[in-house]
């Protein structure tokens, strides 16, 4: 296994279940400044491309949930390309979220959602200010190691941030082998049709949606920012650099979204997916074969191994080449561009991290040692240097090389975290979303006034950034050679120089 590949197999051992907090958490009720007193729901309704839709409004914020941006892709559009979503006569009801889409699911995740769940799971939710005229669009991209997550779930609720002026969108993408699959058999006929990379497919196609629709709830469809955390902070930077995404969006955050992970090539995939299949004991299936079966029978065949590379795969047309191929060759997105990390997002032995620098053929004992040396204490080392590998380094590849092909760039920490978290050396992996959404009944932990506040700050940077507001550049230095970024704490945003640069220094020599 190559050095690529091992970091992938480490990473997808924090991708693939809850957070870390999730699993710490002792789940009592999280305390945080009570709400205020919500005004009586109306119905409000709207015209879309597609049809009418009644959602609810408090005066201040209107929402509108559970819209169909394609056509269900059941049956013969099972694996397919998504498809232009049927109109509808009448008026359909937007109150409530749609169905998850197939996953195994968790009700302990709170990046999750409720149930039910289905094939049938193309949908989108809309928060927007009632008086919104252009305002500025933030579309969500959910995490869950692109096998379980929705766009549903309580803790990804857009109503905070709409109250700050913004448009918000949250959408559910076609997860595991349902979302990412490729076969031999889906790609014969005389038109073949692009596959493999379906829930990518889905995200690109709900920013479709929103360029023709968004405008409809007083949203600028020319002002568009699309954000997400994990495995939708690595479909952000996936998105950076297909050509299918660009002029879908005109800003971009990465919320721990890796950097350096591997990626099938479509061949490689296509033997995959073969492989899959002869293992359920489908030896030489049919395309119709395979949209036929039950989604519990796909579901059986196991989650997507990212270990090894699949998820999205190097098509050549939706994705042409990995992120930090295309950062360094100066091909992504020219547009505004944060990423950022937790401080201690991955809570991994230093030995592993050492079995997957070995990989490396710039590994050695005198390197290990000058590593270990950069760190402040053998403690420091043991605790930081998993995520400094995982996380940490090819985030600020990615911000290095945007900065340097003279895009916008903004890097952050984040280090707020709960006083009730005890046990805890540092914010995991995951832990921010609460804070960017200002949706801390949310949390895994109680939270205090401290948090209502840094929550307020947090989200307003999110915002702001969206915005595009002049003094934002003020507030948050641009990354340069100077390295500087904001480091969120439970004390305030502060500006400050990379972490550990010396330690990460020594880490980008080792990449291929």
């Amino acid at each position: 296994m190559n050095f690529t590949n091992r970091l992938l197999a480490c990473a997808a051992l924090l991708l693939l279940g809850a957070s870390v907090g999730q699993v710490r958490a002792q789940a009592p009720t999280p305390v945080s400044a009570p709400p205020e007193a919500a005004s009586p729901l109306k119905v409000v309704k709207i015209k879309l491309g597609s049809g009418r839709v009644a959602g609810l409004s408090d005066g201040v914020v209107a929402s509108w949930k559970a819209i169909p941006y394609a056509a269900p892709p059941v049956g013969p559009l099972r694996w397919r390309p998504p498809q232009k979503a049927e109109a509808w006569r009448g008026v359909r009801p937007a109150g409530k979220v749609g169905a998850i889409c197939e996953q195994d699911y968790n009700s302990a995740d709170n990046g999750v959602g409720p149930l039910p769940k289905s094939e049938d799971c193309l949908t989108l939710n809309i928060w927007a200010p009632a008086a919104a005229k252009r305002a500025p669009v933030m579309v969500w991209i959910h995490g869950g190691g692109f096998i379980n997550g929705s766009g549903t779930a309580a803790l990804y609720d857009g109503d905070a941030l709409a109250r700050q002026g913004v448009v918000v969108v949250t959408l559910n993408y076609r997860l595991g082998r349902f979302g990412f699959f490729a076969h031999p058999a889906l790609s014969e006929g005389p038109r073949p049709e692009m596959s493999g990379n379906y829930g990518l497919m889905d995200i690109i196609a709900a920013l479709g949606w929103v360029r023709d629709n968004i405008a409809r709830v007083g949203g600028d469809p020319g002002h568009v920012t699309i954000f997400g955390e994990s495995a939708g902070g690595v479909a952000v930077n996936d998105l950076m650099v297909s050509p299918l995404a660009r002029g879908l969006f005109t800003r971009a955050i990465v919320e721990s979204g890796l950097g350096r992970e591997g990626a099938y090539g479509f061949a490689q995939a296509q033997e995959a997916g073969r492989a899959v299949t002869a293992k359920a004991g489908l030896l030489n299936p049919t395309a119709e074969q395979l949209r036929a079966l039950p989604a519990e029978a796909i579901l059986k065949w196991g989650a997507l191994d990212l270990m090894k590379g699949e998820g999205p795969m190097i098509d050549g047309a939706l994705l042409p080449m990995r992120p930090a191929d295309a950062f360094a060759k100066g091909l992504e997105a020219p547009l505004p561009y944060v990423v950022g990390w937790n401080n201690l997002e991955a809570p991994f032995p230093p030995a592993l991290a050492e079995l997957m620098m070995s990989a490396s053929p710039r590994f050695s004992a005198d390197l290990k040692t000058r590593l270990q040396q950069a760190y402040p204490s053998p403690q420091a080392y043991a605790d930081n240097v998993a995520s400094d590998l995982l996380f940490v380094e090819p985030g600020r590849n990615l911000a290095k090389l945007h900065a340097r092909n003279g895009h916008p760039t903004f890097a952050y920490q984040f280090s707020v975290l709960p006083t009730a978290a005890t046990g805890l050396k540092g914010t995991p992996h995951a832990a921010e979303r609460q804070y960017v959404f200002n949706t801390l009944g949310a949390s895994p932990w109680p939270t205090d006034a401290n948090d209502a506040a840094q929550a307020r700050t947090v989200s307003a940077f999110w915002t702001d950034f969206a915005k595009a507001k002049p003094s934002f550049g003020l507030d948050w230095p641009a990354y340069s050679e100077a390295e500087q970024l904001l480091e969120f704490t439970n004390a305030g945003p502060q500006v400050v120089v990379a972490p550990r640069l010396e330690a990460l220094k020594i880490l980008e020599s080792l990449q291929p």
